[in-house]
């Protein structure tokens, strides 16, 4: 394979992952400039999401390298290859999933089945196989991204273009977590006003989708958790009742807030009883939920459904706007559930994501 020329390449600085558990370390780097259809985009800030901090557990080191996460960056852009029209330097762009725009979901404006989604959010390379990190063997390209990193490559298909006048390190978990709790909400359930839901897990995700169950007008709203400072946020956010699954049953709560069942789950905890609980309490022709579940749709009696949801079934240029202009109206307050960190802490940040005392880790990266 051709090398670029060395007036071509970008020098960043990114936290690597080398083996199971990390810790993730800092190291100098060399990336490609942008391909024809790549944008260079100066990481300000990354969330930290679920996924990232459980692929550092599971992650098996490999022969192919060492690894850059992160998938909920934000940044300004530097530089855009010549079939780029959407977004030119300067910029101010939130990044998402990645998606192949070719096959007949993307066409169809459905990009979160995308028949390449695997490969592009979970490959580590780009679909045609190849790195752009250069004289390592250190792979990037994570949800077509790696935003762990002062600097990456994008494309069109998961750049969001922001207002400049919003903080970039406060729009950062848009792109995955908060875009997959709000849409499981408004576009995956099209939850109805009136509609009863309860939401398994207050995190950065359930309480998107507490916050988007307000916005729709659902009643009641419950969040359920075992965490009591989460719980009392999500109450301030939206939930008309909480569950402190620590001194409560969930099912004799939601009974006590509905007299029955529930027509709505999100589960977000990965819990496997709250998993199979879900559908338990559904009302007749309820649904439940299961965000990035391994089960696919199913039908159950009484017309209920169980279904699996990736990304919240958003297109990210339509949807995050949309968010944006909630957070404008006050009825999408994301920066309640934000803390913030200095990148050479990101392993301070997953380890208190993981005991709970952040919701929502965000990493500065560099300034705007």
């Amino acid at each position: 394979m051709t090398r670029p020329a060395d007036s071509d390449v970008q020098k960043i600085r990114a936290a690597v992952l080398r083996r199971r558990g990390g810790p993730m370390k800092a190291e100098s780097l060399e990336m490609e400039g942008p391909r024809h259809d790549e944008v260079l985009v100066r990481i300000v800030a990354s969330g930290i999401c679920h996924t990232d901090i459980r692929y550092v557990d599971d992650w098996y080191e490999d022969s192919d390298g060492a690894v850059i996460l992160g998938h909920e960056g934000a940044g300004v852009v530097e530089r855009v290859g010549a079939a780029v029209t959407g977004v030119r330097h300067g910029d101010h762009v939130v990044l998402s999933f990645q998606s192949c725009g070719h096959c007949l979901p993307c066409r169809s404006r459905h990009p979160t089945d995308c028949e390449s989604i695997y490969d592009l959010n979970f490959g580590f390379r780009r679909l045609d196989g190849s790195n752009a990190l250069i004289r390592s063997r250190v792979r990037g390209h994570f949800f077509g991204q790696s935003s762990f990193s002062t600097h990456v490559l994008a494309t069109e298909r998961n750049l969001v273009k922001v207002p400049k006048d919003l903080p970039l390190e406060m729009l950062a978990p848009l792109g995955c977590g908060l875009q997959t709790g709000a849409g499981t909400v408004m576009n995956s359930l099209a939850v109805p006003a009136g509609a009863s839901i309860a939401i398994f897990g207050t995190g950065g995700v359930g309480l998107a989708a507490v916050m988007a169950a307000r916005i729709v007008g659902a009643n009641p709203i419950i969040g359920v958790d075992r965490v009591p400072s989460r719980l009392k946020l999500a109450m301030e956010l939206g939930a008309t009742h909480v569950i402190d699954t620590r001194r409560e049953g969930v099912t004799d709560g939601i009974r006590a807030a509905t007299g029955g069942g529930v027509d709505y789950v999100v589960e977000s905890t990965g819990d496997n009883r709250l998993y199979r609980l879900a559908v338990v309490l559904l009302n007749p022709k309820g649904t439940a939920a299961y965000i990035a579940g391994e089960n696919g749709p199913s039908s159950l009696p009484g017309g209920r459904r169980a279904l699996s949801i990736v990304q919240g079934d958003a297109v990210p240029q339509v949807f995050i706007p949309r968010l944006i202009e909630f957070y404008r109206e006050g009825l999408f307050p994301l920066d309640r559930i934000e803390k913030f960190y200095d990148f050479g802490q990101i392993n301070r940040a997953i380890a208190d994501a993981r005991c709970g005392r952040a919701i929502k880790p965000v990493l500065r990266v560099s300034e705007a």
